[in-house]
């Protein structure tokens, strides 16, 4: 059966319904009568969306039914609508529940979506829905559809051939296998065959966030211009993003589209890495005292070590271990210390604030490494392990990468007038500092409770897709001189609980 949403005339009016009220709502959105609408010089008789999870709808680690009819693209096409009758398609998945099958199977890389369950201290805290996914890639939806993003996709992905190929799992893509034209296309050329009039085109989020959000234990790969060498966690080199990006944007435009540019926050400024503080460790006098004494013979060795000339005092400064009553630092592994495991010595070192602890390893702080040893406390006396953190130095490699990604997307789209930018960049540096207002409300980056993200901490809430795609209207209208409704984000969900 094939499983997908046609809007005409109408926003989506299922998301409508899935209402999660804030309290303390004030005025309405403003907006203009009807006969006021246009859409200028914009043709949107065939709207295609290209991107990655976030323009497939993705939300709390999963692509589920409810998500995907709040994708942000869903409800840009509803608006538009309210202008100009369009039909928009999406490969809509079966269920909530968030999983994937593969001939019956359940693919164990695809998890169910988390919602907020209480915990057995009655703490709220999420945790993946029970219930068996229905949704199996072994039997393929047919298209086209308008919705071309694929989650997990990185630039490259999307001119791939094969990515969307059964037998060609795991290094094919699972959502893209469910929906692609035929085995051996790309997402690219699906969205092409559709002959576009207008596009959004956001991608290579992956590009880096896949690094950082296994705590860079990959490989950047910048200087390497051939990504079918890269690991799944590797970041990008910036000249294939590069001719990437060119290529998908040159076809995208060849009968004469236009389109909206969308470029790539600062991984670090989302939920994810901002939720878990480096300075996460109460400790009493009493504690702080006897752990100092576990390390007083690391940190006489990192004495020795400077007197022999290995490294620098400012190293034996960072790597030092000292604890006080109150808050402290977490204690981490960093590759990028001098290597002194001849000498006896790990390469550990308290973190600081240019470090970023993943929301993931919130579950295991504090714990115990050898729960019949209450001295391996994780993160005290145990440090964090690579994939826990991503470090100071990580985040350079990945705020490098990004930034010449920007740039080129940037560059792209100053030179066509047919083409415009969202700076989602800025959008997510407002909404992680003040929040954003809507007129009815209002998200901002906190997790869990601002709003704006789900429960993965990556991507957005539907509140916030609906904050996302105002946005891109406003964009269309000042680039191409529409005037489109926006929609009210209050009218749309936040996180879920159980």
């Amino acid at each position: 059966m094939t499983h997908q949403k046609t809007l005409k005339y109408t926003a989506v009016a299922t998301a409508t319904s899935l209402l999660l009220a804030l309290s303390g709502c004030d005025s309405s959105i403003d907006k203009p009568s009807s006969d006021q609408y246009s859409t200028g010089n914009a043709d949107f008789s065939t709207l295609v969306t290209v991107g990655d999870s976030l323009t497939a709808g993705y939300a709390d680690s999963a692509l589920y039914l409810n998500g995907q009819l709040a994708s942000y693209p869903a409800i840009l096409a509803g608006q538009i609508s309210e202008v100009e009758p369009i039909t928009f398609t999406q490969p809509l998945v079966n269920d909530n529940t968030g999983g994937l099958l593969a001939g019956g199977t359940p693919i164990a890389t695809v998890s169910n979506r988390l919602v907020l369950t209480a915990g057995a201290d009655g703490a709220l805290g999420p945790a993946p829905i029970a219930g068996d996914p229905t949704t199996d890639i072994a039997v393929p939806v047919v298209g086209p559809f308008n919705n071309v993003g694929v989650p997990g996709a990185k630039s490259f992905h999307l001119v791939t051939p094969n990515y969307g190929d059964i037998s060609a799992l795991p290094n094919a893509n699972p959502y893209f296998v469910r929906f692609a034209s035929a085995a051996g296309t790309t997402v690219l050329a699906d969205a092409v065959s559709q002959t576009p009039t207008f596009f959004t085109l956001w991608i290579g989020n992956n590009d880096t966030l896949s690094y950082a959000t296994g705590g860079g234990v990959g490989v950047d790969q910048t200087g390497n211009l051939d990504p079918s060498t890269y690991g799944s966690s590797d970041i990008t080199d910036p000249n294939v993003f590069a001719s990437t990006y060119n290529s998908m944007v040159t076809a995208l435009t060849t009968a004469g589209a236009k389109g909206v540019l969308i470029n790539l926050p600062d991984v670090t400024s989302i939920p994810f890495f901002t939720t878990v503080p480096y300075n996460a460790i109460p400790l009493d006098a009493e504690t702080a005292a006897g752990v100092n004494a576990a390390f007083a013979t690391y940190n006489g060795g990192l004495l020795q070590a400077e007197t022999n000339g290995f490294i620098t005092a400012d190293e034996v400064a960072a790597r030092t271990v000292v604890y006080a009553a109150g808050n402290n630092a977490v204690l981490i592994s960093d590759e990028a210390l001098t290597d002194l495991s001849g000498a006896g010595l790990p390469s550990i070192r308290q973190a600081t604030a240019d470090d970023f602890i993943l929301l993931t390893t919130s579950s295991v702080l504090g714990t115990l490494a050898n729960p019949a040893d209450a001295t391996t406390v994780i993160g005290v006396s145990v440090p964090l392990s690579d994939d826990q953190v991503l470090t100071a130095a990580e985040v350079e490699l990945t705020a490098t990468a990004n930034t010449s990604y920007n740039a080129t997307i940037a560059a792209i789209a100053d030179a066509n007038p047919d083409l415009a930018l969202y700076d989602a960049a800025a959008a997510q540096r407002e909404l992680a500092t003040t929040g954003v207002q809507y007129g009815t409300g209002g998200i901002t980056a906190t997790f869990a409770t601002g709003g704006g993200f789900s429960l993965d901490g990556v991507h957005p809430t539907e509140r916030g897709y609906a904050v996302i795609a105002n946005d891109i209207i406003g964009v269309i209208e000042e680039s191409f001189g529409a005037t489109i409704p926006r929609v009210d984000p209050s009218s749309y969900r936040t996180v879920y609980t159980n």
